[in-house]
């Protein structure tokens, strides 16, 4: 049978029988041309067709693992072997809050006995991370794989992973050193004990740099850009160094204890508050020409313990009555049940009592005594608190310059707190008598919401200056029983060890309105 159809020179085959066939595989000799007929497309040539469409790449993934495991090898400051990959949503989220986790749990050992978590408190310290987070995206380019054999870089996500886990390592060395400073600050006070904690601390917050900067040299792929967030890593770290951090735990309130009352806010509190120090001010009772005469001001800043409101006020009617100072204390309180009695202690009314005071007495010949009673810290700070009224904390240099603004000569200073053997080198002067609580790198005992009085205020002038018009005397006889009281409470991080140290000057003025007082009748 003749296939007319065919265009080949075989038109007697069967298609049938052989077909369909592929043209390439017949012979040029037994081709023939075909004549495209009328108004038929012209064929396409096969390489003009665009190529099918690849779909786009999804970005590499790395199991949990992958991602801690490169995280702590970027500890060790080695690069991290997560080319493009990106961490899912959930990867970085989960990592990022189980790091945080364990620095949380680590913290709680900052604080001896019961504690309660601050939410508040912990959420305050993400300011940081948002600032760096801020600093990377500017410095990070996006996720891609570069060009003609550069490594591949993971974009932000996979930074904020990796620098999340690296630094964690040298974090937890710092918080587990203040854990154990905490518990046993003997061991790191003094000698070998001091210089090991900072030399650990020390290289630990390198360790803590060089893995910020590693990373960032990796993904930002550029030294300018890196050096940019160095710079605000250094000055986030160092913001956060310089201003004294909201903790996450703090001590749990004791379940017998009285909880103090809560300021209410209001003008005519304000107002109040005002013409109180006027008023308390013109108060005082002038200076007996020839007569020494006691000045007192009393402070106690912390509104939070009611111990101090009991303290204060016990050693502002001491000085009143044993002393002779009836109409020349002035005593400043922060509570919320004594708004409308006593001024509050905070840093500009403490000026304007000193300044008050020195209007009133003979600045070259009377005494002004100054007692401080609160919590201290360890850069030798004394804590203010009267929410939600802002207070700042108390320093040593506060009260210096208070002090020799007014003009005044002859000083007795008596700080009870925690630390506050760090005021004696900034007040100390051949004029001045200082003695504090406890020395420069220990903890004062007492001062918790049971306490009647703090340790040092009950011996010193509840106990001793009673019985003796000598703050040597007092101080001296006091010390043994500070010890034997601490050692009987179970004070375990060491001796709160008080000191005192007698200008020159004061001791012989002392002396005198010693004998003064002790001929007065009682």
């Amino acid at each position: 049978m003749r296939d007319r159809q065919s265009t080949h020179v075989w038109p007697d085959t069967l298609p049938s029988q052989f077909g369909p066939y592929d043209l390439d595989e017949v012979p040029e000799t037994h081709r023939t041309s075909v004549e495209p007929q009328p108004g038929a497309p012209a064929p396409e040539d096969p390489a003009l067709q665009p190529a099918p469409a690849v779909p786009p790449a999804q970005p590499a993934r790395l199991a949990w693992a992958g991602w801690v495991a490169e995280g702590l090898r970027a500890a060790l400051l080695k690069q991290p072997r997560t080319g493009a990959a990106l961490p899912t949503p959930l990867q970085a989220l989960v990592l990022v809050l189980l790091c945080s986790a364990l620095l949380v749990g680590l913290e709680r050992l900052h604080t001896p006995g019961p504690a309660v978590f601050q939410l508040g408190n912990w959420l305050s310290h993400w300011w940081a991370m948002l600032v760096l987070v801020g600093a990377a995206w500017w410095a990070v380019p996006p996720a891609a794989p570069l060009a003609d054999g550069e490594r591949p870089a993971g974009g932000l996500a996979a930074w904020l992973v990796l620098s999340t886990v690296a630094v964690l390592p040298a974090a937890l060395v710092v918080y587990g050193l203040m854990a154990l400073g905490a518990h046993r600050p003997a061991w790191w006070s003094t000698g070998v004990g001091y210089w090991a904690f900072w030399g650990i601390y020390g290289a630990m917050m390198l360790a803590y740099m060089l893995a910020h900067a590693v990373l960032m040299a990796r993904f930002a792929r550029s030294w300018a850009r890196t050096a940019v967030f160095m710079a605000v890593l250094l000055a986030v770290t160092g913001a956060g160094m310089t201003y004294v951090p909201l903790q996450s735990w703090a001590a749990a309130p004791a379940e017998d204890g009285p909880r103090p009352a809560r300021l209410r806010l209001s003008q005519a509190v304000f107002e109040a508050q005002q013409a109180l120090m006027q008023q308390q001010a013109e108060a005082l009772a002038a200076e007996r020409p020839g007569v020494t005469d006691v000045y007192g001001l009393v402070f106690a800043p912390y509104a939070r313990e009611n111990v101090f409101r009991r303290e204060s006020s016990m050693v502002a009617k001491l000085l009143e009555e044993p002393f002779d100072a009836q109409g020349r204390v002035l005593h400043l309180l922060n509570h919320a049940e004594t708004a409308d009695t006593h001024v509050w202690a905070t840093p500009e009314n403490l000026e304007d009592a000193v300044n008050a005071l020195a209007a009133r007495m003979d600045k070259d010949n009377d005494v002004l005594v100054v007692y401080m009673t609160s919590h201290g810290a360890q850069n030798h700070q004394l804590a203010a608190s009267h929410w939600p009224l802002e207070v700042p904390p108390i320093s040593p240099e506060m009260l210096r310059e208070a002090l020799d603004g007014a003009g005044i000569r002859h000083r007795v200073v008596a700080i009870s707190a925690c630390y506050s053997g760090g005021w004696i080198d900034t007040l100390a002067n051949p004029s001045t008598l200082i003695m504090t609580a406890a020395d420069a790198t220990h903890t004062s005992y007492g001062c918790g919401a049971l306490s009647e009085l703090t340790f040092f205020g009950r011996a010193v002038f509840d106990e001793q200056l009673r019985s003796t018009h000598s703050f040597e005397e007092a101080f001296k006889k006091a010390v043994p029983l500070i010890q034997q009281r601490e050692v009987e409470a179970g004070k375990n991080d060491g001796f709160s060890n008080p000191q005192i140290r007698v200008g020159a000057e004061i001791a012989s003025v002392l002396k005198s309105l010693e004998e003064r007082l002790n001929a007065a009748p009682r």
